[in-house]
C-alpha cells in the first residue's frame, strides 16, 4: 500500500531546507541535500571552480568543495565538510518510472535572488539526448533554478533542474536523477547515442565545453597513465613479495591490503620474523616499495594542483589498487 501522498504545503514545507543557493564569483543557482554532506547541482553551476558557497533558506551559508562532476551529463557532486547533524535531505527515485502527466514540484532559485520559489507542473515527456534521459516538464522554470530538484508528489526527486528552453514557454528539462546516483556510486559510462537522427532537442544536451574543462581532462587523463604504470611495478613488487614471503617471512600477513607489502607502513600488519640471512632482500623490498609510494604521492599531488576533483583522484586510486590511506601518515 503507497503511503498518503502529502498535501503540497506540508511536502514544501519538509523538504525546503534540503534545497540551496549555490553561489560562485560568476554565477548563481540551486542545489539540493541528498544525504548529510553531499549536494547534487549542474556542472554549469559550480563552473570551473573547485569550492563554492552555500546559502541555506535560514540565511546561513558555509562552503561546500565539489567533489565529482560528470559534464555529459551536467551533474556535479559537492561535499560540505562541517554537515550539519539534523541536515534535512530528499531522497532519490528514479525517472524511468515516471509517467507523462504526473504532478511535480520544482524548488530553487530563480534569477539568483529568489531563494527556494516553488513551482508546479506535470511531467510532459521523457526524452533521450544523445544517451542521457532528461525530464520534460512545464513546470516554471528561470535561470538560477538549474541544480534544483524535480520533485514527485511523495517529495522523491526524480530530476536535476537542468534548462529552460529559452524562447519556448512551459517547456523545461531536467536531468534523470538515475544518473546522478550512478556518479556517486562510481558507475557512471560516458553517454552514447542510438544511432537516431539529430533532432531538435540535440541542443539540449549539457556539454559544458571550457578551456578549463579541457585543462583538467588532458591532466586527468596524464594522471590515469602515470598509475596504470605504478601499478605494473606495483604487480612487478608483488612477485617478488610473494617468493620473499615463501622463503624468508614467517608468519601473518594482514588480511584486506591490496597488496600485502603494504604493511611495510603498518607494523600491525607484518607481525611475522624475517629469516636473517634476508635481511638485505628485505631491504630492497622496502626500498622498491618506498619508491612506489613517493611516485603515487607526487602523481597525485600534481593532480590536485591541476585541479583533477578529490572524487576523481580517489576513483582512480581505487581502480588501479593504489590508494593506501597509512601513506598520508
Amino acid at each position: 500500500m503507497e503511503p498518503p501522498v502529502p498535501t503540497l504545503e506540508d511536502l514544501v514545507a519538509r523538504l525546503n531546507p534540503a534545497v540551496i543557493t549555490i553561489q560562485t564569483p560568476t554565477a548563481r543557482g540551486s542545489g539540493f541535500f541528498v544525504a548529510a554532506g553531499t549536494i547534487l547541482t549542474n556542472v554549469h553551476v559550480v563552473g570551473a571552480e573547485t569550492t563554492v558557497t552555500i546559502r541555506r533558506p535560514d540565511g546561513s551559508s558555509t562552503t561546500a568543495h565539489v567533489e565529482q562532476t560528470a559534464p555529459a551529463y551536467d551533474i556535479a557532486v559537492l561535499k560540505v565538510t562541517a554537515p550539519l547533524e539534523d541536515q534535512t535531505t530528499i531522497s532519490m527515485g528514479s525517472a524511468v518510472s515516471a509517467r507523462v502527466g504526473q504532478e511535480v514540484i520544482a524548488i530553487g532559485t530563480p534569477l539568483g535572488f529568489l531563494q527556494n520559489t516553488v513551482s508546479r507542473g506535470i511531467v510532459s515527456g521523457l526524452r533521450d539526448v544523445g544517451g542521457v534521459t532528461m525530464v520534460q516538464t512545464d513546470a516554471a522554470i528561470n535561470p538560477g533554478n538549474s541544480g534544483g530538484p524535480l520533485l514527485d508528489r511523495h517529495g522523491i526527486a526524480i530530476g536535476i533542474i537542468n534548462s529552460g528552453y529559452q524562447g519556448r514557454e512551459g517547456l523545461s528539462f531536467a536531468i534523470a536523477i538515475d544518473h546522478a546516483r550512478s556518479v556517486i556510486e562510481g558507475r557512471l559510462v560516458a553517454p552514447t547515442s542510438n544511432g537516431a537522427a539529430p533532432s531538435q532537442y540535440q541542443q539540449l544536451a549539457p556539454s559544458v565545453p571550457s578551456q578549463t574543462d579541457q585543462r583538467r581532462a588532458n591532466a586527468e587523463r596524464a594522471y590515469q597513465q602515470t598509475l596504470e604504470a605504478l601499478a605494473r611495478r606495483a604487480s612487478t613488487l608483488d612477485d617478488r613479495w610473494r617468493n620473499f614471503k615463501a622463503g624468508c617471512y614467517t608468519g601473518t600477513v594482514a588480511a584486506n591490503l591490496d597488496h600485502e607489502w603494504f604493511g611495510f607502513w603498518d607494523p600491525r600488519a607484518l607481525p611475522g620474523a624475517v629469516a636473517p640471512q634476508c635481511d638485505s632482500l628485505w631491504a630492497d623490498l622496502r626500498k622498491m616499495a618506498q619508491a612506489i609510494r613517493d611516485d603515487v604521492m607526487a602523481a597525485n599531488e600534481a593532480a590536485r594542483q591541476a585541479d583533477i576533483l578529490p572524487g576523481t583522484r580517489r576513483d582512480l586510486l581505487r581502480r588501479y589498487k593504489l590508494d593506501y590511506p597509512a601513506w598520508e601518515r
